[in-house]
């Protein structure tokens, strides 16, 4: 994997993981709303600990994402240093990817 790839791959990661965050904290916002009027609801709580979990997902996964751009900032990194993080990398992308589609499937559920 070539480095033009591999900061390809770091952009679209970038941007699903803003979306997923922005998606989750207003998630929060709006069970935050539902839990005041019904404190006891078992599902609310559910999606409270889902929005968090995926907060800290998020947060996490940017700082994976610098780690492997330090490590790839050195120019001694090798072809397989650079390929195993663009593996890594599309892994976390593909993890990204499912949190937004279950994050979006619950605002749904909220929304109606």
């Amino acid at each position: 994997m070539i480095l033009s790839e591999l900061r390809s791959l770091i952009n679209q990661l970038n941007q699903e993981l803003a979306y997923t965050e922005q998606e989750a904290s207003n998630g929060l916002v709006r069970v935050r709303e539902l839990l005041s009027q019904f404190p006891n609801n078992a599902q609310m709580i559910q999606f409270f600990a889902y929005f968090s979990t995926v907060l800290a997902f998020v947060e996490n996964s940017k700082r994976r994402i610098q780690v492997f751009l330090q490590g790839l900032a050195t120019d001694d990194a090798s072809a397989e240093e650079i390929q195993e993080a663009g593996e890594d990398l599309s892994t976390l992308l593909g993890q990204a990817i499912e949190t937004k589609i279950e994050v979006r499937r619950i605002m749904t559920r909220l929304q109606s």
